[in-house]
């Protein structure tokens, strides 16, 4: 037996919603039809939502639901006219005729509740959370990133930058596009930040492996996964209408024109505070 919660603005039994609930032994609790009242709501197994009279104040209670963190399969109750405005958007997760039976009523939470269960039942707590390319093995979870098996002394921004290249391995970035991918779009620092954090970084990983971070000149950056890949030509002319020149090995050393060098002692550019264990 299941414990139903039906949220209606409806000064009636849940019976008037859905009649089919009556003909169900679940326990069927109703309440107004307002996200606050979920606060100190004991736990339910479904949430059904009336939308039969008021479709847009449904509406709008589904997706608030969901953005306060519901995890209970959300069903909207809408008559049949209504079914034609119903969008995924809303949030709900199955939408109910007000005169279906009772078997299919019953199926329909059945299936809703095994849909939402899936996702935890599917994550595997033992997956690794490692992203391995080339000699560079990055640890999401820890935040530590090691070149054969050597720890890389990183800070917040480094980190999640070899780690957004290292996670598409050959594709390249423009340096406005790392900006947006790494830093967010609400970073107002120029793209001279991003050469800062390439050359950083390629300090760290050491002279053996600092051309993991390849540069194409006039383009931007990628991660180069082999040292078989540095001798690969980037069929970016026909493409992008731009002559990268006859050697790309060559690109990968100059980089950018990057202006002096920087400052070792210059204090770091990283905007949010370091999780633990990253400076």
């Amino acid at each position: 037996m299941a414990q139903i919660l039906v949220l209606t603005n409806a000064l009636a039994p849940s019976t008037e919603v859905l009649p089919a609930l009556g003909l169900l032994p679940h326990s069927v609790r109703v309440l107004p039809a307002e996200a606050s009242v979920l606060v100190d709501e004991p736990t339910s197994d479904a949430v059904l939502v009336d939308g039969r009279r008021e479709l847009a104040a449904a509406r709008s209670l589904c997706r608030l639901l969901r953005t306060t963190g519901l995890s209970q399969p959300l069903l909207l109750v809408v008559t049949e006219g209504g079914m034609a405005a119903v969008a995924a958007d809303w949030g709900a997760d199955d939408v109910l005729l007000d005169t279906c039976g009772p078997a299919e009523l019953d199926a329909r939470l059945r299936l809703a509740a095994g849909r939402s269960r899936r996702p935890a039942e599917d994550t595997d707590p033992a997956a690794p959370s490692e992203i391995r390319a080339g000699d560079v093995v990055i640890d999401e979870a820890a935040y530590s990133a090691r070149v054969r098996g050597r720890q890389l002394d990183l800070t917040y921004k480094e980190f999640e930058l070899l780690k957004h290249l290292a996670q598409h391995p050959g594709r390249v970035f423009t340096r406005a596009q790392l900006l947006q991918e790494v830093w967010g779009y609400d970073y107002f620092g120029g793209t001279r930040t991003v050469d800062v954090h390439v050359r950083r970084l390629r300090a760290k990983l050491g002279a053996e492996h600092e051309n993991a971070i390849g540069t194409v000149r006039n383009v931007g950056y990628r991660f180069v996964s082999s040292g078989r890949d540095l001798d690969d030509r980037l069929d970016l002319g026909a493409g992008m209408g731009t002559d990268l020149g006859p050697d790309l090995g060559s690109d990968l050393e100059e980089g950018f024109d990057e202006g002096p060098a920087d400052d070792p002692a210059a204090p770091d550019v990283d905007a949010p505070p370091s999780p633990s264990g990253l400076r």
